[in-house]
């Protein structure tokens, strides 16, 4: 139980410090081009190690569904994601990621079961979806950049692209390893933004970017994918899922407070209480859906 508890507190820190890593990383390099070399690496290294241990390819259709699950998860979310940090703070863009459990819940509605809407999970939403607009009010001004706007419609891209691909997954209850399925998932999905990156005219830059860019590559691939991949799945398997999911709430903090720390990014009283709002409301809908779930 001590390992599932230290494998919870590094998804909880380390997730939330990828925010900076990746807003560093594009400084140097096209968003897509950063998270598709990291996902195609850290893919890479995770498939050769089951195959080496003697895990046989998994089918045809089972290798279709990781293709789409990784285009949703990874391509559309964490590509987006990415991408979007060239134009958004990191803070910003962590704390509307934090809204995904709310768009899981819709989707979940719609897709898997009609379950009871209850009025705490309406509550639940409102108020979650009313922390994010508080947010926006604090960045009006920004929102008149075109640049601005569009890292915010890439974030909400991939919010609703990654609640979408969590549900498929759900649906679709592949019967495979779940790290070795992600190892796939990471190496479709890097391969395919590698070469929309490309088509784009966004290379990786041959030479000249230093140490900057180097390191915020290789602490994604090996922090950010490997290792807290790994953890998250430790935590999934070993603690209850009221208590796996206490990371949605730290990463945006952390993400926020580096933010700020190391990049100077803006924060002031307004964003930080539509934060706490935001996480508030994201909180009530986790528990509105665990009491449907008991009820049920």
């Amino acid at each position: 139980m001590k390992k599932a508890y230290v494998a919870l507190i590094i998804v909880s820190f380390f997730w939330g410090t990828t925010y900076l890593a990746s807003r560093i990383g594009v400084r140097h390099t096209h968003g897509l081009m950063l998270a598709g070399i990291r996902q195609t690496t850290a893919g890479l290294l995770l498939t050769a190690f089951f195959l080496l241990k003697g895990f046989k390819l998994p089918d045809k259709i089972v290798l279709s569904r990781l293709f789409v699950i990784g285009v949703m998860m990874l391509c559309l979310s964490n590509g987006l994601i990415t991408w979007a940090m060239q134009y958004i703070p990191s803070g910003l863009c962590a704390i509307i990621v934090a809204t995904v459990p709310i768009w899981i819940t819709i989707f979940s509605y719609f897709l898997v079961e009609r379950s009871r809407l209850s009025l705490l999970l309406l509550v639940g939403m409102l108020i979650g979806f009313l922390g994010v607009g508080g947010i926006f009010y604090d960045y009006l001004a920004s929102l008149m950049n075109p640049e601005f706007r569009l890292g915010i419609i890439l974030t909400l891209i991939a919010c609703v692209s990654w609640a979408l691909g969590s549900v498929l997954t759900t649906r679709w209850a592949l019967k495979v390893n779940f790290l070795y399925g992600a190892g796939f998932q990471m190496l479709f999905s890097g391969i395919v933004m590698v070469i929309t990156a490309l088509l784009m005219g966004h290379p990786f830059p041959s030479s000249g970017e230093g140490i900057e860019l180097w390191g915020s590559l290789l602490y994604l691939i090996f922090i950010g994918s490997i290792l807290g991949y790994s953890a998250y799945v430790f935590v999934l398997n070993n603690l209850p899922p009221s208590l796996a999911s206490v990371y949605a709430y730290i990463n945006p903090i952390v993400a926020v407070l580096l933010g700020w720390l190391i990049l100077k990014e803006h924060i002031n009283w307004i964003t930080a209480v539509s934060s706490l709002v935001t996480l508030i409301g994201v909180y009530i809908v986790k528990l509105a859906v665990s009491r449907n779930k008991q009820v049920a």
